[in-house]
């Protein structure tokens, strides 16, 4: 089934197919109403002239059935660190070796890049996605608590 996965990086055009990913996994996440990008803002945010994203996708029968989007961030302890925003495979497409793919696209850039790690965020009761990270021997920090205000 892989064989038939092609990974690429995204590209402006498929904004608007990752839109729909970002809205099922919201859907997912149980958060439906929560996505309030715009288009626009995404778009420009990605591929403008000063782009804070990037991306992978896969691609099944020339639909893209996936993908993940990163970005860099920096510790004042540990220097840049690619931070992995989002990595949806959809569900018709789970469990067939789509997400080992992108996982795997995605440490090789951060290899590529000189960065030292990769960190994300997981929800505690997503399950089948810990048991995923677990495969790749990811650490899991219990002690640290999500913070944000609105602007």
């Amino acid at each position: 089934m892989t064989s038939n996965i092609q990974i690429r990086r995204a590209e402006a055009p498929d904004c608007p197919r990752i839109l729909e990913l970002v809205q099922e996994l919201a859907d997912y996440e149980k958060a439906s109403s929560e996505v309030t990008v715009s288009r626009e803002h995404f778009l420009e945010s990605g591929f403008g002239a000063n782009p804070v994203w990037w991306g992978f996708v896969a691609e099944y029968q020339g639909k893209i059935v996936a993908f993940a989007l990163y970005y860099i961030r920096f510790s004042t302890w540990k220097g840049q660190a690619m931070y992995l925003e989002d990595i949806l495979v959809t569900e018709e497409m789970r469990g067939k070796g789509v997400g080992k793919l992108l996982f795997e696209a995605l440490i090789a850039e951060a290899r590529d890049k000189g960065l030292n790690r990769m960190c994300w965020q997981v929800l505690d009761w997503n399950e089948p996605a810990i048991n995923f990270y677990k495969k790749y021997n990811a650490s899991f920090d219990g002690e640290w608590v999500n913070c944000a205000i609105n602007i």
